[in-house]
C-alpha cells in the first residue's frame, strides 16, 4: 500500500494511539474533562480518516486525483485543529481553534462527498 491510502491509514493509526493514550491518562487521573476531545479524535481522526484510506485503497484511480489529495489535506488539517481546539475550549482557554477545526472538518466531508459522487463511474 502506498500513496494516499497509506497516508490515511498511517495517520489514522497515530490519531488512535494519541486518543487511546489520552483515554488511559483520563482513566488513571480520574479526570475526564477532556473526554470530548478524546471522543472527537477517535471519531474524526481514527475512524473517519481510516475509512477514507480504505476507500482510496479500493479506488486507486480516485486516490490519484487532485480532489482526493485536497480532501485528505483538508481532513488532516481538520483533525489537527479540531481535537486540540476542543481541548482548549473545554479548558476555557478559547473556542476559536475548535470553531475553525469544525469548519475545516465539515469542508473536508463535503470534499469527500464530491470525490465519491464525481467518481462513481470509476466504481462500476
Amino acid at each position: 500500500m502506498r500513496g494516499l491510502p497509506f497516508f490515511c491509514l498511517a495517520s489514522a493509526s497515530l490519531y488512535a494511539l494519541v486518543a487511546m493514550s489520552l483515554g488511559v491518562y483520563m482513566a488513571a487521573s480520574h479526570d475526564h474533562v477532556l473526554a470530548p476531545a478524546h471522543a472527537h479524535l477517535n471519531l474524526v481522526g481514527w475512524v473517519s480518516v481510516a475509512l477514507y484510506g480504505l476507500y482510496y485503497h479500493a479506488m486507486p484511480a480516485v486516490a490519484e486525483t487532485r480532489l482526493a489529495k485536497i480532501h485528505v489535506a483538508a481532513a488532516t488539517l481538520g483533525v489537527l485543529l479540531l481535537a486540540p481546539g476542543i481541548a482548549l475550549a473545554v479548558l476555557g482557554i478559547t473556542e476559536g481553534v475548535a470553531a475553525i477545526g469544525s469548519l475545516v472538518t465539515i469542508l473536508s466531508m463535503l470534499l469527500f462527498v464530491a470525490v465519491v459522487f464525481t467518481n462513481r463511474a470509476k466504481a462500476a
